[in-house]
């Protein structure tokens, strides 16, 4: 498997290497395969950066956005509002 990319750490090429791979950069993708015939375009799942989850409005009933806390103690933003037993649940 030929496996191209910016850069790697050493334990990924390690990793490669090991299984029989070849570690590449894009300039000789290039030249290997210039018209792109047998590359596969390969992206990390983007949706999951921290940021995505603060998304949306926190505190709109049925949002999930995750609200930017100082603490997940006690204290912070568990109390009126968000339970019945602490006044009422929105």
């Amino acid at each position: 498997l030929k496996v191209c990319a910016l850069h790697f750490t050493e334990t990924a090429r390690a990793r490669i290497i090991k299984a029989g791979g070849e570690c590449m950069t894009f300039d000789q993708l290039a030249l290997s395969a210039p018209t792109g015939e047998g590359v596969v375009l390969l992206r990390g799942p983007k949706n999951s950066r921290e940021a995505v989850k603060h998304f949306g409005a926190a505190g709109v009933p049925d949002s999930h956005a995750k609200p930017y806390v100082r603490s997940k103690g006690r204290k912070f933003e568990k109390a009126r509002g968000r339970r019945a037993s602490r006044g009422y649940k929105r």
